[in-house]
């Protein structure tokens, strides 16, 4: 055997490259345009139309997070049966979301009007940071369901936190916001829906 076919037969095979490596890449990218698709036509990432909106909240059961209390009792968790009943604001939070603790201040102001209760679903967070979060920020939560796996997250459609959704009586997702409340679409956009949902009855 010649040098040169000794020196082919030895040789490694190139492996092609794995494209499912730059899947969460593409992913990404998608996502980034789409954002930047909506800001350059004018529009507002927070008005990403939701494809539950005016359909019936998923059905889940949430459990409470441990070792929180409000005036001294154990705050419940939360299931889908919860929301019927009453107009609900549902509130996606965790502990490590900058974002969320800069809306936090505008659900407290929230959780002062009447007409409807305030609930929370805590996103893949550790029970001691959020019961550390809400210790130092304010709790303004009737009810606080804990999310450990992000799956009911996923049945909310939920692209990230925070997202805050309304449901009415009859427990029918009526009005979603993605990304933090500031005090201008709070007061023009969020507040105005929320009225008109509870004056609807």
């Amino acid at each position: 055997m010649s040098s040169m076919e000794n020196e082919t037969s030895t040789t490694p095979k190139k492996r092609g490259f794995p494209v499912l490596v730059l899947l969460p890449l593409i992913v990404f990218v998608s996502l980034a345009f789409l954002f930047l698709f909506q800001l350059l036509m004018g529009g507002d990432p927070s008005k990403i139309p939701s494809a539950l909106i005016n359909k019936p909240a998923p059905e889940f059961a949430l459990p409470h997070l441990e070792d929180l209390s409000k005036d001294g009792v154990q705050m419940p968790g939360f299931s889908r049966g919860d929301l019927i009943g009453q107009v609900s604001v549902v509130n996606i939070f965790s502990s490590w979301c900058g974002p969320c603790r800069q809306e936090h201040p505008l659900l407290e102001d929230l959780a002062k009007l009447d007409g409807f209760q305030m609930i929370g679903i805590n996103y893949k967070d550790k029970p001691e940071n959020a019961r550390r979060f809400l210790g130092s920020l304010g709790n303004p939560y009737d009810r606080i369901g804990v999310d450990n796996t992000g799956r009911a997250a996923i049945d909310w459609g939920v692209y990230g936190v925070p997202e805050t959704f309304i449901v009415d009586k009859t427990g029918t997702i009526r009005y979603k916001f993605i990304g933090p409340l500031d005090p201008t679409n709070y007061e023009t956009g969020f507040l105005p829906e929320l009225r008109k949902i509870i004056a609807e009855g």
